[in-house]
């Protein structure tokens, strides 16, 4: 590569498959490969959490140590280093903080995720693989680097050409603490502009607020959300921020693993198949109905869920609509954890219909891809929707959407339009049960009399483009904008 070669340090809490408890795992898991082989110099920067598996401790050697000051601290900090599949992946290294059970829930959570952000600011200095053209921040536990930054590194060469761009993947989550971690932890207390810009409703600090003040640039995972985001009902106390900041404000819809979710290639199903070749499909249905116990037979029309059991998901609509629909002639699956009480009904349910309903209350990912392959219909009717992987995974499997039109479900289902043939699923636009069963009835009877059709729908849903190279593409014309004077490697050098 070139000395003028975007360098991006891509700074996640968490990242597949070191560690992964959402869909920031998958992103930071996926994204900076594809970055990479766009042609910028990436490198990957993450705790170094105890929960890591030990096989990939094993490939870690030890770059360098030092100090961090946090306030009135000085905190040792280690940063380890690995190679995988060509991505420089470092480790932010401290024991007190990440030497525990699981990432997140601690007391300490403000000063952990903190001193991340402190961390990285720091290491720049002391490890040339994470000096940088752009520091993109994800989530409010890296949202502190940008106000880091930019009120105390100012003036050193080292950062003086960095720019900082901040996603939102979750705006729910946004690290709220008392107005005490201002002096005591961030050492901010000082700097009236910090303070300002951190603080919410008078008494509290909000790290999400901080980065997205402070930062250059502003994305979130899809052009929807974006939008939602400016709104009170969605921006969750911060849509004034997003408001005022919509001129560098992005959405960019995420993307999937494609090889992972391959229905060509996937050795956990039953049959292999593509858009050319739909046979498969079939006995992926006819094996999924066996395995769990359900009513066998093409002409039964199987309805999955796979994801968290919440509120936020939709859950209230499905406890509404179940009896409807199995009276209606549908069978349900549904894979997945949550709250007790979706959990509890969800099993009640499986009780009382039998054959017609299997509930799963589990994590099981290969169950997950034998369901993605045998159903027909995928159901997602979520309340909020930032993004979403499932209803692309549903789609590359053939195995058409049910979406509410919200976030990144509006942005990636088409909806069947049955004067011009065009869709990649059904949806419905308010958060409305008997709208939704009115969404039901359709899809059931295009796929009861019009299998021609169906077909289509399923090879068109097959051929969507939810590529990691595409959402990559967008973000570079994102990070070339903060950085004009820098270029891409050849994909020929990229690989090199």
């Amino acid at each position: 590569m070139s000395d003028d070669t975007l360098r991006i340090t891509f700074a996640t809490s968490e990242a597949a498959p070191f560690l992964k408890t959402g869909g920031l795992g998958d992103v930071a898991g996926s994204l900076p490969c594809a970055l990479q082989r766009a042609g910028a110099k990436v490198s990957l920067v993450m705790p170094k959490y105890s929960t890591i598996p030990q096989r990939f401790r094993d490939e870690m050697d030890h770059v360098c140590d030092f100090h961090v000051p946090l306030a009135w601290r000085n905190v040792w900090c280690g940063i380890d280093h690995l190679e995988r599949d060509g991505l420089d992946v470092y480790f932010v290294d401290n024991e007190d903080y990440f030497k525990r059970e699981g990432a997140y829930g601690f007391y300490d959570d403000g000063e952990r995720f903190a001193f991340f952000p402190k961390a990285v600011l720091e290491a720049m200095a002391h490890v040339d693989g994470l000096v940088c053209d752009v520091l993109h921040c994800n989530d409010w536990q890296t949202a502190l680097a940008p106000v880091f930054l930019r009120e105390f590194y100012r003036g050193i060469p080292t950062y003086d050409n960095v720019r900082t761009v901040m996603t939102v993947h979750n705006v729910k989550f946004q690290g709220q603490y008392s107005d005490f971690v201002l002096g005591d932890i961030l050492g901010l207390h000082e700097i009236p502009a910090a303070a300002n810009q951190l603080r919410m409703d008078g008494d509290s600090i909000d790290y999400l607020k901080g980065g997205l003040c402070y930062a250059d640039a502003l994305t979130t995972v899809s052009p929807s959300y974006a939008e939602e985001l400016k709104m009170p009902y969605y921006g969750e106390g911060l849509d004034f921020v997003f408001r005022d900041r919509a001129s560098v404000l992005s959405g960019v819809l995420n993307g999937i693993d494609l090889d992972e979710w391959d229905p060509a290639t996937d050795p956990g199903i039953a049959a292999n198949f593509t858009a050319d070749d739909l046979s498969g499909k079939a006995a992926c249905k006819l094996a999924l109905q066996r395995e769990l116990g359900l009513d066998e037979g093409e002409h039964e029309a199987v309805v999955a869920m796979v994801g968290r059991l919440t509120a936020q998901k939709g859950m209230d609509l499905v406890e509404y609509a179940v009896d409807e629909l199995i009276r209606g002639g549908y069978e349900i699956v549904v894979l997945g954890t949550g709250d007790a009480n979706y959990e509890d009904s969800l099993r009640w349910f499986d009780w009382h219909y039998g054959s017609r309903m299997t509930c799963c209350i589990r994590f099981d990912n290969d169950l997950a891809h034998r369901i993605y392959a045998g159903a027909d219909l995928f159901w997602m009717p979520s309340q909020f929707e930032p993004c979403g992987l499932s209803q692309m995974i549903s789609m590359r499997y053939g195995t058409l959407p049910i979406v509410r039109e919200t976030g990144g479900l509006r942005d990636s289902v088409v909806p069947y339009n049955r004067f011009t043939g065009e869709g990649t699923g059904f949806s419905f636009a308010n958060f409305n049960a008997q709208e939704m069963i009115d969404c039901f009835w359709a899809a059931g009877e295009v796929f009861e009399g019009h299998h021609d059709v169906w077909e289509d729908l399923m090879r068109q849903a097959m051929a969507a483009d939810f590529s990691w190279e595409r959402s990559a593409r967008q973000y570079l014309d994102i990070y070339l904008g903060l950085h004009p004077d820098r270029t891409l490697a050849s994909a020929e050098g990229a690989e090199s």
